[in-house]
């Protein structure tokens, strides 16, 4: 199994929010482009009513998502103004520092038993 830290947090787009949202988005994966490398995927899926979206992430490890995590700051703020999030699952085995941060954000974190990747 990979060091890989991945997960799907989905929200509800606050009502009047969508284009502050939309905003905030496109700011946050070009800031997460251009300066994160452990950055493997940074995905975002916006519903056809526009009401809810679904974020990929995938980070190399729990390095990276410490890296990641810390550079938000005023951006993070940001978004969660515009959004309720709804479900937030966690997939890999981070770190402790990593599980805590997370877990206080709601996370469901689901630990790897079986499989593989390519």
């Amino acid at each position: 199994m990979s060091d890989n830290i991945f997960w799907v947090l989905e929200v509800a787009i606050k009502p009047g929010e969508l284009d502050n949202f939309k905003a905030v988005m496109n700011e946050m994966v070009k800031v997460t482009q251009a300066n994160e490398p452990g950055a493997m995927n940074y995905e975002w899926f916006i519903s056809e009513d526009d009401k809810s979206c679904h974020i990929y992430e995938r980070y190399v490890d729990s390095a990276a998502v410490v890296e990641h995590t810390a550079g938000l700051g005023q951006l993070g703020a940001r978004l969660w103004e515009t959004v309720q999030p709804t479900r937030f699952t966690v997939y890999g085995n981070p770190e402790a520092e990593v599980k805590k941060g997370l877990a206080a954000l709601g996370a469901v974190i689901l630990a790897p038993s079986a499989g593989f990747a390519r």
